[in-house]
């Protein structure tokens, strides 16, 4: 860890903003000094992403002064602010999936002579941009063949290359297994070294812990606290984003039935999938753990009839299941629930209460619908999957992560489902949201439903599930009673499993 020296690179001073009359900033400050990992901390809705967007000139500041290098900003915009070195990497990747990793990086700066594109120069270019960093990726891949913690990498290297002397790293390692989340942590000690100030925004709380120089947490759009990382513990962190504590233990749901809910034979799709093989009790937890982007995303596909397998059976109940066939997956009562809710999962520019009542047949196949009668439906959904929004019924796009998450869930599992699939059902929402959305798993179980959970958090599936299957290279490699298995040991199976 370093301690911040000099002046700082960034000052915010009672920053305020509001949007319809709801305040998102109230008189925020912050101070970012070079060579700092500073991380901002705080549920979703806290205001962070309004702070990164009036810091990066999406939105104008209502109130209060931005510094940069010690002089004020007014009327920042995104180029003004690339301008002055400052730089964001989305937890949506932004690249060019067809073009190379030397033609990303070097994008909008191709260097030419004689008004010819030349190749050798953008990628021996792109080649010292990565290497400076620590990177060693081949400049001729495609963007879209790398993995996303190699993404993620990428698209720092091209902020750093265009001056970015102020980074802001939004959620970084979300969804990577344990290898790539410390390959971006080793990236980001790399450009704290070299003097970048980097913001750094997770949900993880030990990685923010081992990662981080200082902490600014919000809450309710105001900072809270701000300090040294080493004055912060995991449950004195959680007690500053939250307001109190958070126990996340296991439940004492019942039992699960004799009866088989979900059932899953020698399913296979290429290289991704090979032979999966599962039995899912009714009122039981299966886990399906493994690095992310492996087996579990094309599960969804297929079991949800969005893809057909080369081979394989499915049936829920006991009831056969057609591949290949939306409609008939939500006939037999399977319901499946993506972990890429902006892509798949939910239509950004429709309203809260129109997005959960989305796969309710009375409504979804009616061009128009009441407002008063919309609201009245959607109504038990909001309540009982605990979805809040600031002000009536806004666009789904404008929630936070975890009310996005939690109108997901609501729009399928509250149609009483008999089995469902659900991949990463925590996948970029705070602690809180996480606690409310496991509680939400736990009753769906204890109500007889037979649950496939895909995960790449081995402390999710410690938490929920009753068992669990390791997958790695889309093979299975082991299953476990999760009592008959240490959290130790667990981890060590996803990362050190082989396929037989």
């Amino acid at each position: 860890m370093t301690t911040p020296g000099g002046d700082a690179v960034l000052r915010v001073r009672g920053v305020t903003k509001s949007f319809g009359g709801a305040a998102a900033l109230k008189g925020v400050d912050l101070d970012l000094y070079p060579g700092e990992v500073h991380a901002l901390m705080g549920m979703n809705g806290a205001g962070k992403s309004t702070l990164v967007q009036v810091l990066s000139g999406i939105h104008q500041p209502d109130g209060g002064t931005v510094e940069v290098n010690a002089q004020a900003q007014h009327g920042l915009t995104v180029r003004k602010a690339r301008r002055l070195g400052i730089a964001s990497v989305p937890q949506r990747r932004e690249l060019a999936m067809g073009l190379t990793v030397a033609e990303n990086v070097m994008l909008g700066d191709l260097p030419t002579r004689a008004g010819a594109v030349r190749w050798k120069a953008v990628n021996s270019e792109a080649r010292t941009a990565l290497e400076a960093l620590g990177i060693g990726i081949d400049v001729t891949r495609t963007a879209g063949s790398l993995t996303v913690a190699e993404q993620t990498m990428v698209e720092v290297a091209r902020e750093v290359r265009r001056g970015g002397r102020i980074l802001v790293l939004d959620e970084p390692t979300a969804c990577l297994s344990a290898e790539a989340a410390h390959q971006i942590r080793e990236l980001v000690r790399t450009l704290r070294d070299e003097g970048v100030a980097v913001v750094y925004i997770s949900h993880y709380i030990d990685e923010v812990l081992a990662v981080a120089d200082r902490v600014t947490v919000l809450r309710d759009g105001a900072v809270v606290h701000s300090a040294p990382a080493a004055e912060f513990d995991a449950a004195a962190l959680v007690r500053s984003m939250v307001g109190r504590d958070v126990v996340s233990q296991r439940s004492g749901r019942p039992a699960p039935k004799d009866e088989i809910g979900l059932t899953v034979r020698g399913l296979t799709d290429g290289r991704a999938v090979r032979d999966f093989t599962v039995d899912v009790r009714k009122g039981e937890i299966v886990a399906v753990l493994g690095p992310a982007g492996d087996a579990q995303s094309r599960l969804f596909d297929l079991l949800s009839g969005r893809r057909r397998p080369d081979t394989g059976r499915l049936a829920v109940d006991g009831t056969p299941v057609p591949f290949g066939r939306v409609h008939a997956s939500l006939a037999s009562g399977l319901r499946c629930v993506t972990g890429d809710r902006r892509a798949l999962g939910l239509v950004p520019e429709l309203s809260l209460d129109e997005n959960l009542m989305l796969a309710d047949d009375r409504f979804a196949r009616r061009r128009t619908h009441r407002r008063a009668q919309l609201a009245r439906r959607a109504a038990p959904l909001r309540r009982s999957y605990g979805v809040v929004a600031l002000a009536g019924n806004p666009p789904v796009g404008a929630l936070s992560g975890g009310n996005q998450q939690k109108v997901l869930l609501a729009k399928w599992l509250g149609t009483e489902p008999v089995a469902c699939f659900l991949e990463d059902p925590t996948n970029g929402v705070d602690i809180a949201a996480m606690a409310d959305i496991h509680a939400l798993v736990d009753d769906l179980a204890s109500r007889g439903v037979a649950v496939l959970l895909a995960s790449s958090s081995a402390e999710e599936v410690m938490r929920l599930a009753d068992r669990v299957v390791v997958v790695s290279a889309g093979r299975t490699v082991a299953e476990h009673d999760i009592d008959a298995i240490t959290h130790d040991e667990l981890v060590a199976t996803a990362l050190g499993g082989q396929p037989q």
